[in-house]
């Protein structure tokens, strides 16, 4: 709108305008005007009066100022009130449902003059037209458009028409959703004062924040207040055409991300199968037993996702997110889809940034290039808290929906979302509630049993495939199980005992183990620990360590076939690893060896004897004590060691040797 448009001197402006113009306060300009400072006239308002000061007789800067600045954002109640010569002549678009409603007004006045044409009483004849047309069944398209209406109301329409066919004078007064300007009677002062309140970062409601702007105005002295509707239809307003700003200002930046950003539109159809991975870490929504203490507690699942497929490939599940379970969530996807990634797309959080990936000139120093620089991966890294960038988000959604929420320890990812049995006084819930808690183990089991469903879903990214069969078009590569596992595997140092290595309340086993004591390194998957990879304290590898199963406390004579087949294997093997022992030693300590330390001996003790007598004891030797014998080869054992010592106990070690369970337990290589 241009200035020389507009006639100053046809503008009246209230003294808290004035005010807000000056940036003084209202008592300055009363007595400005008692000073005759400025031109003013007076108006009845509510049995008072209330001054205008008219805007020509102010200063030129004031002036500009309001046609600049304070014009474009203060409206008027009714701008039918102000001169012609100002309104606004800038060319706006009238949306569609409001062209409708002008037009539908438009056809309702043309309608209502032919009604009153040749009758007499012309009043009688509108309210006779009014009635007919609220009815609703006479010119139905118009009522569906503009519903019932009144007498007053047309005239008014016909008053804004003034005798033109002009149809976008009917065009509603009040702002359409989306238009850049509002219509309000809020003064400045007042829409900042809302404002500041309403844009806060605590996000206080909308009432709230016309109640505080309310009694903020009350102290300053405003004695007559905006209605509340006022207020709220500014703040809709402003929401609907400031969202960006409102979600700035109330929630944040990243908000301002997700919510008002535009996003990219990724084709991963362009990807290969298994060249693009995934990863991120979930909090389990279920309980599992925790392996070191027995006890229910969550635990964190970190999993692999082929961007191509959709499909998890490889997951971890361990108490803390941390570079290890990481590590060994990496290593169980290569393992799974046969190849070495090409990119890893990852979070951008803590552990995925530890050093043990990236590698730096301290692990440099130490041998180390990082875990992804020896297998040759590129890790590349989302923005942080830019949820938008992890398409794995969308699998975890899908995943808490359709498996987790199926398990009976499963206690609900937030606490509004916990389930009734875990509230206070939900006595009936607690009663029926199933307290199963899956260990790890299980919780693997369970999860790879859903990934075969999931798996059979159609792909996203490759029409009329699913994701089992996208991923079977991976090219597989020569992988080394040895190298990842040196490599991702978690490791703790444990002590060999008699029994293996005691790890996660089980014991773990090798031969190799036999006869070592003291400390070694222990590797270990939570995926698989049905054995352990035993290395020495200067990394070299050991063995293999199976769990050591339970055996049968009366295998023989209470148990089955497979309790006796454990029992015997178990025997047999303490056995050959004794004879072991005593082979060993049978060469260390030969018989001619023995023989020369006994000469020598009983030569040194010759000399001692003779040259000072000695006084001889007769010492009686003490009787043997026969135990008692819990099973014939523990008898066998005894008679090897301490011998026969009557004919009865001859006869029954020569019948035992030519038994059935002898030759099961010792062999024919024993019996010679």
């Amino acid at each position: 709108m241009k200035n020389k448009l507009i006639d100053a001197t046809q503008i009246w402006l209230d003294v808290k305008t004035v005010a807000q113009l000056k940036g003084v306060t209202v008592r300055a300009i009363r007595l400005a005007i008692k000073q005759q400072k400025y031109i003013c006239k007076t108006e009845d308002i509510r049995g008072g009066k209330s001054y205008k000061i008219c805007l020509g007789s102010l200063e030129t800067e004031l002036q500009n100022k309001y046609f600049n600045e304070y014009y474009n954002s203060l409206a008027f109640e009714d701008k039918e009130k102000l001169p012609e010569i100002i309104q606004p002549t800038q060319e706006r678009i009238i949306p569609e449902h409001m062209k409708r409603i002008a037009l539908a007004r438009m056809d309702l006045l043309n309608l209502w003059q032919e009604y009153k044409k040749g009758k007499k009483n012309r009043q009688q004849a509108s309210k006779e037209f009014l009635e007919l047309y609220n009815t609703g069944e006479y010119y139905k398209e118009l009522f569906e458009v503009l519903g019932k209406t009144s007498i007053g109301t047309i005239y008014r329409w016909r008053s804004k028409l003034k005798d033109t066919s002009d149809w976008t004078r009917l065009v509603p007064d009040y702002n359409y959703k989306g238009s850049a300007e509002i219509r309000t009677s809020l003064s400045q002062e007042e829409i900042e004062i809302f404002m500041k309140l309403l844009l806060n970062q605590n996000r206080f409601s909308i009432g709230k924040a016309t109640g505080l702007t309310k009694h903020i105005l009350k102290k300053r002295g405003y004695e007559i207040l905006p209605k509340d509707v006022t207020f709220r239809r500014y703040a809709e307003w402003f929401k609907r055409t400031h969202f960006d700003k409102w979600i700035l200002s109330r929630e944040g930046q990243k908000s301002l991300r997700d919510k008002v950003e535009p996003y990219l539109v990724r084709d991963a159809s362009v990807l290969e199968v298994g060249s693009v991975l995934v990863a991120d870490g979930h909090r389990l929504n279920f309980q599992v037993i925790n392996p070191f203490t027995g006890r229910p507690t969550r635990a964190n699942l970190v999993g692999f996702l082929d961007w191509k497929s959709g499909g998890l490939v490889g997951f971890e599940i361990m108490l803390e997110e941390d570079t290890q379970c990481i590590a060994s969530a990496l290593r169980n996807s290569i393992l799974n889809i046969g190849r070495i990634p090409d990119i890893v797309y990852q979070d951008n959080g803590k552990a995925f940034r530890a050093k043990f990936f990236q590698g730096d000139k301290d692990f440099e120093e130490l041998g180390f290039t990082g875990v992804y620089g020896k297998l040759g991966i590129k890790p590349v890294f989302a923005s942080p808290y830019n949820a938008r960038a992890k398409v794995i988000e969308r699998f975890f959604l899908e995943f808490q929906e359709s498996f987790e929420k199926l398990l009976p320890s499963y206690i609900g990812s937030s606490i509004d979302k916990k389930p009734a049995y875990m509230k206070r006084n939900e006595e009936l819930h607690k009663e029926v509630h199933n307290g199963y808690v899956p260990t790890i183990e299980e919780a693997i089991h369970l999860i790879n049993c859903w990934l075969e469903y999931k798996h059979s879903l159609p792909c996203p990214n490759v029409p009329g495939k699913s994701v089992a069969e996208v991923l079977s078009t991976i090219q597989k590569q020569d992988i080394k199980e040895q190298e990842l596992d040196d490599l991702m595997m978690a490791q703790e140092v444990k002590t060999i005992h008699r029994n293996g290595i005691r790890f996660l309340k089980s014991d773990y086993y090798d031969d190799t183990l036999y006869g070592i004591r003291g400390k070694a390194i222990v590797k270990y998957s939570l995926f698989d620990l049905s054995h352990v990879k035993v290395y020495s304290m200067q990394g070299e590898f050991l063995c293999r360590a199976e769990r050591v199963t339970s055996t049968h406390p009366m295998a023989v004579h209470l148990g089955d076939i497979n309790d006796v087949q454990d029992y015997k294997q178990k025997v047999v093997k303490q056995r050959k690893l004794r004879n072991k022992t005593i082979k060993a030693v049978r060469q260390f300590l030969s018989i001619d060896d023995i023989e020369k330390m006994e000469i020598l001996m009983s030569q040194d003790k010759q000399e001692v004897i003779e040259s000072k007598p000695m006084p001889v004891k007769v010492i009686a030797e003490k009787p043997l004590t026969r135990p008692i014998f819990e099973s014939k080869f523990q008898r066998y054992e005894w008679h090897l060691k301490n011998g026969c010592h009557s004919q009865e106990d001859r006869h029954w070690f020569e019948s035992y040797m030519q038994s059935k369970e002898f030759k099961e337990i010792y062999g024919e290589e024993d019996e010679k």
